[in-house]
């Protein structure tokens, strides 16, 4: 599977990774193709966290942490089938994932990584984001990850010390959850966005 990964926080680099984007198409097409990609996710990230955080505010306000978990299980995959258009497939994902269906690739792991690595290097999160376009299957598809940090909204589902109600909902949502314990500013996964590129 050959790739060219693009680099639109100066994060990640690999010389070399080319995918062909067809021969009509020369250098200075290709390059501007994938910066209206990047663009385009980059939009798409800012509409899905800001409804993300939207209905979380609404649920923390009527109802505390227990409606933000409905949230998370009923509103949130239909924020991502109403953003997953024009051939864009709109996720979540983390190292430790609340859900199974949300379970990383290995590609997304190691991305997500080395997005831990470059905070604890003292890089901005909103300096770190990968973007890269490899053939799948044939295809040329677009991926593209951006973190989504952890902040004081979070920690009452998310967080190390969770209320008897929260973890008693969590059991029931979620036998196999895995995403708690983590504290404000910490990388709580990524957005991780495909499209696939059509002529």
């Amino acid at each position: 599977m050959k790739a060219r990964k693009i680099v639109p926080g100066n994060l990640f680099f690999a010389a070399g990774m080319v995918a062909m984007l067809g021969a009509s198409i020369q250098p200075a097409q290709a390059a501007e193709s994938e910066q209206a990609l990047v663009e385009q996710a980059q939009a798409l990230a800012g509409q899905f966290q800001g409804s993300l955080k939207a209905e979380l505010v609404s649920a923390m306000s009527t109802g505390g942490p227990i409606n933000a978990i409905d949230v998370c299980k009923l509103k949130v995959p239909e924020i991502e089938q109403q953003l997953s258009t024009d051939h864009w497939t709109l996720a979540r994902t983390a190292l430790k994932v609340r859900n199974p269906a949300n379970a990383p690739s290995d590609w997304e792991r190691s991305q997500m990584n080395a997005m831990n690595n470059a905070l604890a290097a003292g890089k901005a999160p909103a300096d770190i984001s990968v973007a890269e376009i490899r053939d799948v299957d044939g295809i040329s598809t677009f991926f593209y990850m951006q973190p989504i940090m952890t902040g004081q909204l979070c920690l009452g589902c998310h967080g190390s010390e969770l209320s008897a109600d929260v973890q008693k909902a969590l059991a029931k949502n979620y036998p196999q959850d895995q995403a708690r314990g983590f504290s404000e500013g910490d990388l709580r996964g990524a957005f991780t966005f495909r499209k696939v590129l059509v002529e």
